[in-house]
């Protein structure tokens, strides 16, 4: 499927399938279907709007784009989270860093086909609303006064659409994403920082008077320029906003209004959370964000009924060599941490009293203490199904379980244990790749090393103690990192084996692009 925006009403054409645009917002966009291609090749493409070819451009120095169907061998993913989307002059180049995602891109185009990866995996904030640039600011501005709230964070879709406009137009990136299949998920940022971290946020967010605009607008951005790609052909043909956007004569801007409102007001009426299979391995996407479950007492990452979905999904591994768990928000933290945050949780609850509770709400908010360790129950639950899959039978065990995510602006692998199981059991690891291009600053990584990795590993399994917290029956411990640069991590699969690598990266003068190597582990 070959997502396009145009600038006016217009039929698409790539491969000889075309498709009509719709329209959202006076903005205009295409989904292409290409059918009839062949397993494990290459094949060029060109777009053309109206008769007229618009992609690639004129003389551009890309490669040109190809759509590459895969095979049943060798996979490779690259995954990662986290990107502000800034210039890439000297002063932000000295302020954010190199963008890992641009440094790749620069780098494949030089490089044989043969290296190029089969996916990429984008593992929330792939835009930051909250935190806007320059060149977003004087969009706002010329819009609205950015004195009144939200002030300079974005308000509704059009300031949306503008924003993905910025983070996807720098050339080599939009190459990138023409060339290689990307599959996504949202997390906070791509909303507001905290994002459902509790009811009690939601509360407060819905007392504000531009709320309702912009979640409306994030969400149907979001459902447009990330999880529209997401969907298989099947569920592509099933989904009743496509199937309505489509249907629309003229504008439809009302009809994705009204789904995204209805999305946040009731999360299980529309499932964010997708799978695929690719080569030997099963990528399970969750939507850990706007599917919770925020009552006070019985939280969880998603409803019943998705919980059920993803379930089913993780146990289907008959013929699965590799099962890939993604979740913008890491399931196994720093242990300290993990402690900390299901403390948090529990006495926002009342463990230690009603008194104390609203403190711990407000701690939890203060310090982001949202991740899946702060709901209990569905990290409980997540811990028996893995269990379960990690020591099935031969013949339905994969090789390999890992947990793919982002979001804590620092790159880990750990490694998951059954205390006491002398039976063969998949391995089982979790992943983290963050940020692409926002780092910490270094007062920063340092607090967040004391509080992770050692002043938190005293004081959690302390607090956890005494709020009486229950045991999850597993145990994991960091085995590679912290490490704290802008990077991509590069997921390399086959039958028989799995490798993961953390790169950074940087650019010459001349224009080459150069990637290192920070970590590695054999999985």
């Amino acid at each position: 499927m070959v997502w396009v925006e145009t600038a006016r009403p217009a039929t698409v054409r790539v491969l000889g399938a075309e498709a009509r645009t719709f329209t959202v917002h006076g903005h205009h966009y295409a989904l292409v279907e290409v059918g009839g291609l062949e397993p494990g090749t290459s094949t060029p493409y060109t777009v053309e709007v109206d008769g007229e070819r618009a992609w690639p451009e004129p003389d551009t120095p890309f490669p040109g784009p190809v759509i590459r169907t895969s095979d049943d061998g060798q996979v490779r993913l690259v995954f990662g989270s986290c990107r502000m989307s800034v210039p890439h002059d000297a002063h932000h180049q000295r302020v954010y860093g190199s963008d890992a995602l641009r440094v790749l891109a620069l780098r494949l185009a030089r490089a044989e086909e043969s290296e190029w990866p089969d996916g990429l995996v984008l593992l929330g904030d792939q835009v930051y609303a909250d935190e806007t640039s320059q060149a977003m600011q004087e969009f706002i501005a010329a819009r609205r006064d950015p004195r009144e709230p939200p002030g300079t964070e974005v308000a509704g879709f059009e300031e949306y659409a503008h924003l993905y406009l910025l983070a996807w137009s720098d050339p080599a990136v939009r190459w990138l994403l023409s060339t290689v299949p990307a599959a996504m998920i949202f997390d906070d940022h791509d909303v507001r920082d905290d994002w459902n971290t509790s009811a009690a946020w939601r509360e407060r967010m819905a007392g504000e008077p531009w709320w309702q605009r912009r979640i409306t607008g994030g969400i149907a951005a979001y459902w447009l320029y990330q999880h529209a790609g997401n969907l298989s052909p099947d569920e592509r043909a099933m989904d009743p906003v496509l199937t309505a956007l489509r249907a629309a004569e003229g504008e439809a801007g009302e009809v994705l209004d009204e789904f995204a409102w209805r999305a946040d007001q009731e999360p299980a009426s529309y499932r964010w959370s997708f799978t695929r299979d690719i080569g030997p391995a099963r990528l399970v996407m969750i939507d850990s964000r706007c599917g919770r479950v925020l009552d006070p007492g019985r939280r969880t990452i998603v409803d019943d009924d998705e919980w059920d979905w993803i379930a089913a999904q993780v146990r289907d591994t008959e013929h699965v060599e590799h099962l890939l768990i993604g979740t913008s928000l890491p399931y196994l933290l720093p242990r300290g941490l993990h402690d900390l945050e299901a403390w948090n949780e529990a006495t926002a609850d009342g463990a230690w009293g009603r008194r104390f509770a609203p403190a711990a709400e407000k701690l939890r908010q203060a310090v982001d203490l949202e991740h899946w360790a702060a709901f209990g129950r569905s990290f409980r639950a997540m811990a028996e199904l893995v269990t379960e899959v990690a020591t099935g039978p031969d013949g339905r065990r994969p090789r390999t379980v890992s947990f793919l995510s982002g979001d804590v602006h620092y790159s880990y692998a750990a490694d998951l244990r059954y205390p006491g199981r002398t039976e063969r059991t998949s391995r089982v690891h979790q992943l983290v790749c963050s940020p692409v291009r926002n780092p910490l600053k270094s007062t920063l990584r340092y607090l967040n090393g004391a509080a992770a990795f050692a002043v938190a590993r005293v004081v959690g399994s302390i607090l956890i103690k005494l709020a009486r917290v229950p045991a999850s029956g597993i145990s994991w411990s960091i085995e590679a990192g912290p490490r704290f640069d802008n990077a991509l991590a590069v997921l390399e699969l086959t039958d028989v084996a799995a490798h993961v690598s953390w790169q950074t990266g940087e650019v010459d003068d001349d224009g080459t692009a150069t990637l290192r190597e920070i970590l590695a582990t054999d999985l």
